[in-house]
């Protein structure tokens, strides 16, 4: 009778995950024209993409992204972690400084990028307060629409994804091997890299996955960021899909989904999540 009972999770898995991708999968060996579909058994959209430049170049520039914002947030979001679950000693204090973090999502994402344009700008507050304090004399071109401004706003939109499972993690650590730590003559430093870090390592995988699964297909942010200029998967896969190139950008799809496939795994084999949570 197990069966019966894992039945409705399956099917719901089955038609809204397996089924949308067998779709795409589908759709990516089909034919185009400009104004139609043609189903069809090719390779060529998967050869275009392969045997192009441009493609690389923008496939690159996503994993560039990932990184920048990976190696970011689980600095943040482990600073964060660690501080609300070793020096804020109170329950009620970290519910009120946990809820703190999360009142940013609170409204829309593309609400918040918005927000850094009048901070970024050519005229914004931060080129205005340095040229009032004289330490530039003409206004920063490199704050708004560049790699800065979309590293920036994946930063400001994703961290607390890895601040949650870190923290997670280090609320789980017995504070008696604290003690025997310090009790040994261990430094704080020692401590935390000798007994904190390794036992926070499900918490750092889990949100690395999320940070890097979000950044690696996200493309409203590299659009709206980037001023137009920036490339990653997200926005090719969207501009094909305005021109009708479907086949194309179920092709991209299919290969990005592998790429992140192969990332996680490889997140995965640092620690055994299973055995660890």
């Amino acid at each position: 009778m197990s069966w019966l009972q894992a039945a409705p999770l399956a099917l719901v898995l089955g038609l809204f995950l397996i089924f949308p991708i067998l779709t795409i999968v589908v759709v990516s060996f089909w034919d185009y024209s400009e104004f139609a579909l043609i189903p069809d058994f090719i390779f060529d959209n998967y050869a275009d993409l392969l045997t192009s430049r441009v493609t690389w170049s923008i496939f690159a520039s996503t994993l560039g992204y990932a990184i920048a914002a990976w190696i970011l947030t689980l600095g943040i979001g482990f600073t964060v972690a660690y501080f609300l679950a070793f020096h804020v000693r109170s329950l009620t204090w970290q519910i009120v400084l946990f809820l703190v973090c999360t009142i940013p999502f609170w409204t829309s994402n593309v609400i918040r990028m918005i927000s850094w344009i009048p901070v970024l700008g050519r005229n914004g507050l931060v080129n205005t307060g340095l040229m009032r304090l004289g330490l530039i004399d003409q206004p920063l071109e490199f704050l708004l629409f560049s790699d800065f401004a979309v590293i920036l706003a994946f930063v400001h939109l994703y961290t607390l994804f890895m601040v949650v499972p870190i923290f997670n993690s280090m609320m789980r650590i017995d504070r008696s091997l604290l003690e025997a730590a310090a009790d040994q003559g261990a430094s704080a430093w020692r401590t935390l890299w000798a007994v904190i870090v390794p036992l926070s390592r499900p918490g750092i995988v889990i949100g690395s996955i999320f940070v890097v699964t979000l950044v690696m297909g996200d493309f409203i942010t590299v659009r709206l960021m980037s001023g137009g200029q920036g490339a990653s998967v997200g926005v090719m896969m969207s501009n094909e899909i305005s021109l009708l190139q479907y086949p194309a950008a179920a092709a991209d799809a299919v290969v990005l989904l592998l790429v992140v496939l192969v990332m996680v795994f490889g997140m995965l084999r640092a620690v055994d999540i299973r055995r660890e949570l």
